[in-house]
């Protein structure tokens, strides 16, 4: 067995590694770069990145992640459709038939760190099979950039990414030939069956979201977070399509992270060291920083298509997958916090994009209804592509990020409720969807005053005007705000139709009640009184 770079005191035979053919540890970006190309792993672009290809896997698999049901987490999992048991013998023969595997390949090996805060942080380990897969993970955790200390490191979980090893379900009781599988008692997550590095990532945020609120009483978010020049903190909540990552990424606010963050009693921080932006159709104008992320040394452009001789990307092209990424530090954002921390949150955003066209665009949430609009995780989608579709679809995910919750949602709304309460934050839905009419009939909110909506919450220029409270769903409402025409704050007044407004309003508002039902025993009576209404 040799090994190739800086030695650790912890060895891969800790984890049941034996006869391995080359170990290289924590590698640095150019080296992982010449190894990427010695393997045919990816090719250089125009610029600098790394363009890698996942095969058949482009996006997560949900169908195949499971949690082994062991007796020192079993009565805390939320167990069903998201948190499938794993059976600790199925898991320690799948192991086996891994560690057999990895005899006499190669390995690549990241020591690395999850969460900003010292003192809350996880020491990981990220054992991969491929060079640019640790290259993800050196981008996507926190380095440690002290020599003594990663030789010294010692790793509270590991990662192990075993992209060629494909599960047989008949021997190792998978659904798949792909596996995502965590075992909180041996502190040990198994990756195989796809080559999708957003796997290695969630499951790192899966195991915080277990770890943190029960040892630290930290509440994990799905959210990105900025800080604006007077310290002043936010975050921003919201499932794919509503803006989270456009409306966070504010030239006037500096960016703690656009993904993962914790919020401690010093205040919110970020998960990682980087950034995975989802980047189809990116364009210069609107996102410049991302953009400018997509031509620098160092990132991992995953998915997108290159000409193969000019080596210049198409960030248009979708013939791969809709889900094209980039993984890259996030010290390639120029207004990015160095340090990955804020100090408490004053506001919180539950972005939502309302193709139904029927939530106000901006409200005033209390205590109560923020818990309620959490733990529903509401967007909706529209079936863009699909030929006579028209019709919006409505989509929620507990707390903005239900498959990565191992416990029940009401433990994250009880954390949300105590912080907000203990450092009075303000809680406030924007809705970046539709106006006038719901899609097909009505507009997209326009940017300019979507933002500016968001700056007046943020600045505090909503403090002193007038609200009036949304009949079925409770809120506050704004009846003016700077920048922004007084008939665009109340939806109905948008609509031709008023008839129509009530009935998608009141049809809107049972899928609500339709969807919460399956939270209602973990949450107070007060969170379950915040539910719509429907008028009719």
């Amino acid at each position: 067995m040799s090994a190739k770079g800086l030695k650790h005191k912890v060895g891969l035979e800790h984890h049941g590694i034996k006869n391995a053919k080359e170990i290289f540890w924590n590698l640095t970006t150019p080296a992982l770069y010449e190894h990427i190309s010695r393997n045919g792993e990816g090719q250089l672009s125009h610029l600098g990145p790394v363009v890698v290809a996942t095969g058949q896997h482009t996006g997560r698999a949900p169908n195949d992640k499971f949690i082994v049901k062991e007796p020192t987490s079993q009565d805390d999992i939320w167990w069903g459709k998201v948190n499938k048991p794993f059976g600790v013998e199925q898991f320690d023969a799948l192991y086996g038939r891994i560690l057999a595997y990895l005899q006499n390949k190669s390995l690549y090996v990241q020591d690395c760190c999850a969460g900003a805060d010292q003192e809350k942080q996880l020491h990981i380990r990220v054992i991969t099979e491929t060079a640019w897969h640790n290259l993800f993970a050196r981008n996507m955790f926190i380095q440690i950039k002290d020599l003594d200390n990663l030789a010294n490191h010692v790793p509270e979980f590991t990662i192990l990414h075993v992209p060629s090893f494909q599960a047989v379900p008949s021997i190792d009781g998978t659904n798949s030939e792909v596996f995502v599988v965590v075992d909180y008692s041996k502190q040990l997550v198994l990756i195989g069956g796809t080559y999708y590095a957003g796997e290695i990532k969630k499951s790192v945020f899966s195991v915080l979201n277990y770890l943190l609120p029960k040892k630290h009483s930290v509440l994990s978010m799905h959210c990105s977070a900025n800080i604006g020049s007077d310290g002043d903190s936010a975050v921003f909540f919201g499932l794919s399509g509503t803006g989270k990552t456009t409306l966070s990424a504010d030239p006037n606010r500096d960016l703690i992270g656009d993904d993962e963050h914790g919020w401690s009693d010093k205040g919110v921080f970020n998960f990682e060291g980087g950034c995975y932006a989802k980047v189809i159709r990116l364009s210069e104008q609107a996102e410049p920083e991302i953009y400018q992320c997509t031509r620098q040394f160092g990132t991992i452009l995953e998915n997108v298509v290159m000409d193969p001789v000019t080596r210049r990307l198409n960030l248009d092209d979708a013939s791969l997958t809709e889900n094209t990424r980039a993984s890259y530090p996030i010290t390639h954002i120029k207004n990015a916090v160095p340090d990955g921390m804020g100090a408490n949150p004053k506001q919180v955003i539950m972005l939502t994009c309302d193709a139904y066209g029927v939530m106000p665009p901006v409200a005033k949430m209390t205590p109560e209804q923020a818990m309620y609009h959490f733990i529903s995780g509401y967007t909706a989608k529209v079936a863009g592509t699909e030929v006579g579709v028209k019709e919006p679809q409505a989509t929620f995910s507990a707390c903005f990020g239900e498959p990565f919750m191992p416990m029940h949602p009401g433990v994250y709304a009880d954390l949300l409720s105590t912080k907000m309460a203990e450092h009075g934050a303000t809680a406030w839905l924007i809705n970046t969807g539709w106006s006038g009419g719901a899609y097909g009939v009505g507009s997209r909110m326009k940017i300019r005053h979507t933002r500016a909506m968001l700056n007046a919450a943020l600045d505090g220029d909503l403090d002193a005007v007038e609200y009036v409270k949304d009949e079925r769903f409770g809120f506050e409402v704004p009846m003016e705000c700077p920048n922004v025409p007084s008939e665009v704050l109340q939806p109905r007044s948008t609509w031709g139709d008023k008839g129509a407004f009530d009935a998608t309003a009141d049809k809107l508002a049972a899928m609500f009640n339709e969807n919460f039902a399956r939270y209602a025993e973990g949450v107070s009576e007060a969170v379950n009184a915040s539910a719509p209404s429907p008028i009719a």
